[in-house]
């Protein structure tokens, strides 16, 4: 008995962090909108409007307004970004019955099977309306055999728009295309094809996989496959790690509340290892104080994702100093984080967290190296 035809929708947030300032600030609509940080930032997304001039992703910002000098800047608001996307991540896990969440603002969704009961194509519409209403976001989607077809599909009914691959019509849909369209084609990839004389997908198709395979290697049997509309990777199940958490029962009831700060801070770095250790990012945190008469109360707080050791902990501080009775003596103290997920990528583009990433990697090595409590911060270094 063969499987069934594979049915896989492919979902993209139409350039996301724009339309989440353009829905808070409706005064930006239409505009050449630039997000990112001024001076030496970079562009983290621009509006259609921007981009007619020239500006894309991940250009400097001095180049960008270059480009268009009359374009509106916006720092951005992490915290809200990964509200919203939180939002649509909820509206999709309650209809799709399988679906992968790639980044910030993109998803994949497996309907296999569902052909049976009804139509997957007016079904996708349906979920893609329901997000807009509930949203106000504007997303885009594309339906076809596997997730690459999607994905480039996607790509080709954007702005806000849906396309429909069939089965069988992959080749025909990919031909006219430019072979960068493939996702995993960059730049200097890009490159040696045109080298070759290859500049559309049905030119990669057309040309022998032993040629291909000799100036790309492995990687040219991979693209000759993928320019026949061949592609069988799975949609891998969405599951969001629960939580991290860390706790601590003191021998000695302590009311020293420089002293339990110190312990939080301890907690809180290593919660943070264990995340950056997981490649996760935690979009929640929560403090809990037990008092001696077995008393318990937490308190949590929303945040913008993060690993990073010096945006926790003025959390976690924040939350003692709201919970803390003061002068009561304490039990227990201890730190979670939830809502973990690994969709860091984009929102790492606005600060410059490339020299801070490196910064925590090395510590992190060293924590591997010669133990978790081998670095620690000076506020740590308090004895009772």
């Amino acid at each position: 008995m063969s499987n069934p035809q594979r049915i896989i929708a492919h979902f993209d947030l139409d350039a996301f962090f724009v339309s989440v300032e353009c829905l808070n600030d409706p005064s930006l609509k239409g505009k050449p909108l630039i997000v990112g940080g001024r001076e030496r930032g970079v562009v983290a997304a621009c509006s259609y409007e921007a981009r007619k001039y020239g500006i894309h992703s991940a250009m400097p910002m001095k180049t960008a307004l270059r480009l268009c000098s009359h374009a509106t800047v916006v720092k951005g608001s992490r915290g809200e970004y990964s509200r919203y996307s939180r939002w649509v991540t909820e509206i999709i896990a309650a209809k799709a019955p399988l679906f992968e969440k790639a980044s910030i603002d993109e998803f994949y969704l497996d309907l296999t099977g569902m052909d049976k009961y009804f139509n997957p194509y007016q079904w996708t519409i349906d979920l893609r309306q329901e997000i807009i209403d509930k949203t106000g976001l504007p997303i885009s989607f594309g339906l076809a055999g596997n997730k690459m077809v999607a994905k480039i599909a996607t790509d080709e009914a954007k702005p806000n728009g849906y396309l429909y691959i069939a089965f069988g019509r992959e080749k025909e849909f990919l031909a006219p295309l430019k072979v960068n369209k493939i996702p995993g084609v960059g730049a200097h990839t890009y490159q040696s094809l045109r080298d070759l004389g290859i500049d559309t997908i049905e030119q990669v198709a057309a040309y022998p996989i032993e040629l291909l395979e000799k100036v790309l290697g492995k990687y040219g049997g991979e693209l000759w496959h993928k320019a026949h509309g061949i592609h069988h990777s799975e949609v891998v199940p969405y599951h969001e790690a629960k939580s991290i958490s860390t706790e601590s029962t003191f021998e000695e009831y302590v009311t020293d509340t420089d002293w339990l700060l110190a312990q939080l801070v301890g907690m809180t770095e290593r919660v943070a290892y264990e995340l950056r250790q997981d490649n996760k990012m935690a979009g929640c945190i929560a403090v809990k104080i037990r008092y001696p008469d077995f008393e318990t109360t937490s308190r949590q707080t929303a945040i913008a994702y993060t690993f990073y050791d010096d945006e926790l902990i003025p959390k976690a501080k924040d939350l003692f100093h709201k919970l803390y009775r003061k002068g009561q003596p304490v039990r227990l103290l201890g730190v979670r984080l939830s809502e973990l997920t690994d969709e860091a990528v984009q929102t790492n583009l606005f600060s410059n967290v490339e020299k801070k990433t490196e910064l925590y990697k090395a510590i992190d090595d060293v924590k591997n190296r010669f133990g978790s409590n081998s670095l620690t911060k000076a506020t740590r270094r308090k004895d009772r």
